[in-house]
């Protein structure tokens, strides 16, 4: 596992005040932090030193925060991304993590919820690194459910004769609905089994994913048949599993 001191965090964030804050503090806490000031700056820093981590504002100057991490992530950049945005960007934020980012937090915020936020996110992370590895054991290699095969292993599914990839979060989010299909997982347990977070966060994180799963799941998300909500206790995989191997 990366330790504290060799994990480097790259600002990305164009107000001067608050880019040395975030710097002076994420150093404090023992990280090494680079930082940016425009869109075009930052992603030749994410390209060129490979952080561990990336502290993303969607309002750059240059280059917009998303373009930026589109760019990452159409290069094949898996580094985790947080991303940093002003309360009235909630559209974007969900843009944000449909292209792959893997958690926001809206300004203002407070040092405390930043550096729990970053430990989970690296803790997932290396996690999902670990179980590639061979690590953790797979549910299976290839399991089919009507409508959907979903094969662990490549972290993707086929519906309809389309093959479909599935992000990080999304693979491991699916994997732990699978594993209790036919029981209610809570957004508390998803939070704490996916994400790796300790003490809670209000944040509604779970119900996006959730929502970006079921646009790849599912053939009408209005009426899902493999991922259905009940109501104020959590979600139930409720497919029948046809065949595995």
């Amino acid at each position: 596992m990366t330790s504290l001191n060799d994990t480097k965090i790259l600002v990305i964030e164009d107000e001067p005040d608050l880019r040395a804050g975030l710097q002076h503090n994420l150093e404090l806490e023992g990280y090494q932090v680079e930082t940016a000031a425009d869109g075009r700056e930052g992603l030749r820093k994410a390209r060129d030193d490979r952080p561990t981590l990336i502290l993303l504002d969607l309002m750059l100057p240059g280059l917009s925060g998303l373009d930026v991490l589109r760019q990452l992530r159409e290069t094949g950049r898996e580094m985790p991304v947080i991303i940093v945005s002003a309360k009235g960007q909630d559209r974007d934020k969900v843009q944000g993590l449909e292209l792959g980012a893997d958690d926001y937090l809206t300004k203002p915020f407070g040092l405390g919820e930043l550096t729990a936020r970053i430990r989970a996110v690296l803790r997932r992370t290396q996690a999902g690194a670990r179980a590639g590895a061979g690590d953790r054991p797979a549910v299976a290699g290839v399991m089919q459910f009507p409508d959907l095969v979903v094969d662990w292993r490549r972290f993707t599914i086929v519906r309809d004769g389309n093959e479909i990839q599935l992000s990080r979060y999304e693979a491991e989010i699916l994997r732990m609905l699978v594993e209790h299909r036919g029981e209610v997982v809570s957004r508390q347990d998803l939070l704490r089994k996916v994400w790796g977070y300790v003490h809670l966060p209000t944040t509604r994180t779970v119900d996006n994913h959730i929502a970006r799963l079921r646009k790849k799941l599912e053939r009408d998300v209005e009426n899902p048949v493999h991922v259905v909500t009940v109501h104020g206790l959590g979600y139930r995989f409720e497919s029948p599993l046809l065949e595995e191997s």
